[in-house]
């Protein structure tokens, strides 16, 4: 075994245990862990049985099993990306409803005080 692979299998097995103590806090629901395991799995086996991506490859159409590693992490991060995009939208919404209400409330706070 190479000595890349066994760096990222460490990390692999390093990242998963996070995932795992983020879970066990209350900070990571159920499914998310489950696709942190599945994805964590997935490049284990793959660094380990690296044919995997080939017959894979074989299986899409693709000519390398590098290639369908890259399509599949380009497609990934852009829907992820797409994802955080629309958390963060939302985000700014629910802070902008807030504001106003604070605003709103300090503004009628301060005309009853001035009314006798």
């Amino acid at each position: 075994m190479s000595a890349i692979s066994i760096v990222l299998i460490c990390f692999a097995v390093f990242a998963l245990s996070r995932a795992v103590l983020r879970f066990r806090r209350g900070g990571l629901p159920l499914l998310h862990l489950g696709l942190w395991v599945l994805f964590w799995s997935a490049v284990i086996v793959v660094v380990v049985q690296p044919s995997v991506t080939s017959r894979l490859a074989t299986l899409l159409g693709v000519g390398r099993g590098a290639d369908v590693v890259i399509y599949l992490s380009l497609m990934s991060l852009f829907y992820l990306l797409f994802r955080m995009f629309g958390k963060i939208e939302d985000l700014e919404r629910q802070i902008t409803r807030v504001v106003r209400a604070a605003a709103l409330k300090e503004l009628d706070d301060t005309l009853s005080r001035r009314d006798p």
